[in-house]
């Protein structure tokens, strides 16, 4: 795979992950548990931008919300599974006697559910891109560089 592409698909997985996740997973951490009605509604704003930065097509449309709608379900459990550990690694810590074990068994576990999750985000990373076109990729790949730069900037 060129670096171009690698770029590309990197940036992507930044894009998908900051657009569907960050968002939808902050939203949780203050109202609880993502409503399957309401992660419908931010992702189909979230495509409707995407759709007019990309020019996508009708038929580009057709392809790519499934793709991203899917992964977002996919993703959601995990979601839940990770703020559960959380939850298990704060309860762990505020025992009398830390046990290792646990606390080792846990990140394990947790790291499992990022990998899990992380090939997930990647299977549907390379699926998207193969509904685009090169230069469709690259204005993506411009438009999450601008973005991030307001993120860390």
């Amino acid at each position: 795979m060129n670096k171009f592409r690698r770029i590309t698909l990197a940036t992507l997985a930044g894009g998908i992950a900051a657009g569907v996740g960050f968002k939808a997973f902050a939203r949780g951490r203050r109202y609880g548990p993502i409503d399957a009605a309401d992660l419908d509604k931010h992702l189909d704003r979230m495509l409707k931008h995407l759709y007019v930065e990309i020019d996508a097509t009708e038929a580009q449309k057709q392809q790519l919300e499934p793709i991203v709608k899917q992964a977002a379900k996919d993703l959601l459990p995990m979601r839940e599974s990770l703020h559960a550990g959380r939850r298990e690694a704060i309860a762990l810590l505020s025992q009398e006697r830390i046990d290792p074990a646990a606390l080792e068994a846990l990140r394990a576990k947790q790291i499992g559910l990022a990998d899990e999750a992380s090939r997930r985000l990647t299977r549907a990373i390379a699926e998207a891109a193969e509904v685009l076109t090169p230069a469709q990729r690259k204005e993506l790949a411009a438009h999450f560089a601008r973005r991030a730069g307001r993120w860390h900037g």
